[in-house]
């Protein structure tokens, strides 16, 4: 039979103890940083869809002309970019109001269909909607 200041001595089960200490924090982390990995990846994308759709806009004459170059830009490319559907994308375009010589696109993404919503129910997760505008200026004014 041991004795309690035996017991105080013996560390032969420490590493289990940090092991169920730090393990839930570690997956926490973990599945934190795989989470806001693909949020920030699909808003990536659709920053540089709205930057791609506004450079395509400088092809056109006049603001019917541009907007329907970038209405087919969105409708034929937006898949093609990582995280991206397009049924989920709703966007807004045209020369900016109070300023003609720029044009703008502005895009809504409804993210809510990634995968990170179903990680872990307690971690603080970013707005379900991601929302980018660009702007570009039209050539020769």
């Amino acid at each position: 039979m041991r004795t309690p200041a035996a017991w105080v001595r013996d560390n032969s089960g420490t590493s289990a103890v940090e092991f169920a200490i730090l393990t839930p924090v570690f997956l926490l982390l973990l599945t934190g940083m795989l989470a806001y990995g693909i949020y920030f990846g699909a808003a990536h994308s659709l920053q540089q869809l709205a930057a791609d759709a506004a450079r395509t806009a400088i092809a056109g004459l006049n603001e019917t002309e541009r907007n329907s170059l970038v209405r087919t830009f969105l409708d034929g490319n937006a898949g093609d970019y990582m995280l991206i559907e397009r049924n989920r994308l709703s966007f807004t375009i045209g020369d900016k109001p109070g300023d003609p010589s720029q044009y703008r696109v502005t895009l809504r993404y409804d993210a809510s269909q990634l995968p990170i919503w179903n990680l872990y129910p307690p971690l603080p997760l970013p707005s379900a909607e991601i929302a980018y505008s660009s702007t570009i200026r039209r050539g020769g004014l």
